[in-house]
């Protein structure tokens, strides 16, 4: 504990974003990590508390009051080897990460958590600058073969720990690039790609293979969010080829909004606005949807309709709403009720601050269009008795909508790729496998593992990352008999 005193003396500083009126302009990255003394400063309100609940709210178990200590005295590469020790992509976490482990803090009872989230982030990016991020190769390799599909969070977090014990890792990947979803589905405004080609470099030197255009299963057409598999490789050569494989795929199955009129143009699923926004931004080819001068109605109060809300603040949308079917949450949440668990309360992004109406409690009945294009939405107010969602009678009404980008979250991952390789799934439809005990991360088929949104359905980067890891030890374990990665 740098400084006993230290949570009475400091207040929480946040991170400083470039002005609203700059940062719409392009898509580059507005956030300014802590500066030296900032991070020190924040790093001097942690308590050390005698339980760290931070700890357990952080999926990957960040050693959190232990880094912020180190920050507080400036040893700050030896923070940096803590925070590694549990989270191979702090440079990812430190900026996309809700912080749970904020909601965790025990200050956050009754006062403002510490910034462990700007904590992280100052740590990875000083790392970044001077050169302390360096390959770790395995000093002998097993003879052993691991093939690892999908290219997410989860999938490079397995395939970075097991190339660190020694074996051969492999990375299929359906798409041109590495990354998954921080490549295709995160704006870069919230995530440079850089960072990704940052990282990929660091595992390529680890020994890590990457194979992309190649969609592992019986068919690759039209399979995924996005697709540009030129090659397919089905299970059954994978599984002769690896002594183990691990499906780390996202959850690529978007929820959809039957309601009449779905089939107009205009009304999209979100990612079909964002991925080729990212593509576009990096350099490949044009979007098909530009939003400049239209009116923009996003379903869906999540991440991803704040992203849909950001991107067409930089469109230059004429107007931009956001609605959602639940009810309007707590402006402050009932900390003595809900600490050290996540809470419910209104979060407003960045996003939400450069430009966006935002309404709750409205289900959209009918999408009217002419002539085949979208027009407006005719939606209703309704309210929630008894647990049912009820319509408020007399409260429909219609709002202008040039665009619809259906933002309600994801289902489950590929069908396609769990049913080529045989794996029993759960009621969810996703793949079924434990997380503790003997046989941890196990398919219902031989030698074939799951993690990440594969195995647990959509959820956050960091639970990716902890899937990940843990997988990697299963994977060990089954082809070592013993493991010395850490859970």
């Amino acid at each position: 504990m740098g400084k006993p005193t230290g949570f009475m003396e400091f207040q929480r500083v946040n991170e400083g974003y470039e002005p609203v009126e700059l940062r719409v302009k392009d898509y580059r990255e507005f956030v300014a990590h802590l500066s030296d003394s900032g991070a020190k400063q924040q790093g001097a309100r942690c308590m050390d508390c005698g339980i760290p609940f931070c700890n357990s709210g952080c999926p990957v178990n960040n050693i959190i009051p232990d880094w912020n200590d180190l920050v507080y005295r400036g040893n700050w590469k030896q923070a940096l080897d803590v925070l590694h020790s549990t989270n191979n992509f702090p440079e990812v976490t430190g900026r996309i990460c809700p912080a749970p482990c904020e909601a965790a803090c025990t200050l956050n009872i009754n006062n403002d958590a510490v910034g462990i989230k700007s904590i992280e982030h100052a740590i990875i990016d000083k790392g970044g600058e001077n050169g302390w991020v360096v390959p770790q190769p395995a000093k002998k390799k097993t003879g052993k073969k691991v093939a690892v599909v999908g290219s997410g969070p989860a999938g490079l977090a397995a395939a970075q720990q097991l190339a660190r014990v020694g074996h051969s890792v492999t990375v299929f990947e359906k798409n041109s690039r590495i990354g998954g979803l921080l490549r295709y589905g995160i704006p870069d405004f919230k995530l440079d790609k850089r960072l990704i080609d940052w990282r990929m470099a660091q595992l390529a030197a680890e020994g890590v293979k990457f194979q992309t255009n190649t969609f592992v299963g019986k068919d690759a057409s039209g399979k995924g969010i996005v697709n540009d598999a030129k090659k397919t490789i089905s299970p059954k050569e994978l599984q002769k080829q690896f002594d183990a494989v691990i499906l780390a795929g996202g959850a690529e199955q978007p929820r959809d909004l039957p309601a009449p009129g779905r089939n107009l143009q205009g009304v999209h699923y979100a990612l079909e606005f964002l991925i080729p926004q990212n593509k576009q931004v990096a350099g490949e080819g044009n979007n098909p949807i530009n939003v400049h001068g239209k009116h923009v109605v996003v379903i869906g109060g999540g991440d991803t309709g704040s992203d849909c809300v950001g991107t067409s603040n930089r469109h230059g949308a004429a107007s931009i709403t956001q609605i959602e079917v639940m009810p309007r949450a707590p402006d402050q949440e009932n900390g003595p009720l809900t600490w050290p668990y996540w809470p419910l309360k209104l979060r407003t992004s960045s996003s939400h601050e450069e430009g966006c109406e935002r309404d709750w409690a409205i289900s959209t009945k009918e999408f009217i269009g002419e002539n085949g294009v979208l027009k407006a939405i005719k939606a209703v107010r309704v309210e929630f008795k008894d647990g049912k969602m009820v319509e408020i009678a007399g409260s429909e009404f219609e709002l202008k909508a040039d665009f619809v980008f259906l933002a309600m979250g994801f289902t489950n991952p590929l069908a396609q790729v769990l049913d080529a390789f045989g794996v029993e799934k759960d009621a969810r439809g996703n793949a079924k496998a434990t997380t503790d005990g003997p046989g941890c991360y196990q398919t219902s088929v031989k030698k074939v593992f799951a993690a990440g949104d594969m195995r647990r359905g959509q959820s956050l980067v960091v639970w990716a990352i902890r899937e990940g890891r843990q997988a990697a030890r299963a994977v060990d374990e089954y082809l070592m008999g013993s493991s010395v990665l850490p859970r």
